[in-house]
């Protein structure tokens, strides 16, 4: 679909942060962020909503105040008869447009203006229609997508909002078992929520020492950062109308600044990734998925400087 102007979006936090650093994060973000959608609600792990869940209503009022269009996350895997519960009386309820990531949600939201999450795998041309055919408006596709396949999913459904991640850990699995609590030879129930210990997530290397993949408590994420500041053309000239950044323990007002200066014309983009490469040092970046090679890869050697190397 195309639109006017290109649509910057922040996505929910991934990572168990303080409650107050959540709160604090998203009235930077409303003051500050040059952000058109912001998603906000936990999608890992229900033990972790009721710290935060009374705080919701008020940031979003504040969020809208600042002019931001704001969605409610969801959970990206259902496993109690309490997290079922939960979730239809927030379908049933809730007051902004919900963002559906699990199929289970789709079904609850069938016939309602919804949005369908990444971590729902719509890979092909079927998979998307039929989403659209039971009312999504908005699909944020897979993280894995090569270009070639965005751009054949946008030309099947050209009247559709697609949005991809651009900046961030990639979201690859979720599972029932808690590895951030394995990590820590404890169970799920008695987690003792040591997920909060890494606001990044949690790195994980081969038997070699190579850093391979990171974890957040159930969640499986890439270790590298996606980052296709250098594509963020390439994907409107494909048909792409919306552009997801990822939460990290990093200044997200300044990173979303720099994404939104390329996408206006107001930066290069080799000068926007110098930046980011300063703003962002706990991981290098990657681009491999949207390039059609591994993940990990970045195919842009001439923009990475000594710093990100």
């Amino acid at each position: 679909m195309t639109v006017s102007r290109p649509v910057l979006t922040l996505g929910p936090i991934l990572f168990n942060w303080p409650t107050e650093k959540k709160i604090d994060f998203y009235k930077r973000i409303a003051d500050e962020a040059p952000v058109d959608v912001v998603y906000i609600g936990e999608v890992i792990c229900s033990k972790r909503t009721p710290f935060f869940e009374p705080a919701i209503p008020e940031l979003i009022e504040k969020l809208q105040r600042g002019g931001k269009t704001v969605v409610l996350s969801t959970l990206s895997l259902i496993m109690a008869s309490r997290e079922l519960k939960q979730l239809r009386e927030t379908a049933a309820s809730a007051e902004v447009m919900i963002e559906a990531n699990d199929v289970s949600t789709m079904r609850m939201l069938e016939g309602k203006p919804h949005i369908v999450g990444p971590f729902v795998n719509i890979y092909n041309e079927g998979a998307l229609n039929y989403a659209l055919g039971k009312g999504a408006v908005r699909v944020a596709l897979p993280c894995e997508l090569p270009a070639t396949s965005i751009a054949a999913l946008a030309k099947a459904a050209p009247q559709a909002e697609l949005e991809v991640q651009v900046f961030g850990r990639l979201p690859l699995a979720v599972s029932s078992r808690c590895y951030h609590a394995r990590s820590r030879d404890l169970h799920r129930d008695g987690c003792q929520y040591v997920c909060a210990d890494d606001p990044d997530g949690m790195t994980v290397e081969t038997l070699e020492g190579q850093k391979f993949l990171a974890v957040n408590g159930t969640e499986t994420i890439s270790y590298t950062i996606c980052n296709l500041i250098a594509e963020l053309a390439q994907l409107r000239e494909i048909g792409v109308s919306h552009f997801r950044l990822w939460p990290h323990d990093v200044d997200m007002v300044a990173v979303a600044t720099l994404f939104r200066d390329v996408m206006d014309g107001r930066m290069p983009a080799i000068d926007a990734y110098k930046e980011l490469e300063r703003l962002v040092t706990f991981a290098p970046f990657s681009n491999g998925y949207f390039s059609g090679v591994e993940g990990f890869r970045f195919t842009h050697p001439e923009m990475v400087s000594d710093l990100g190397a």
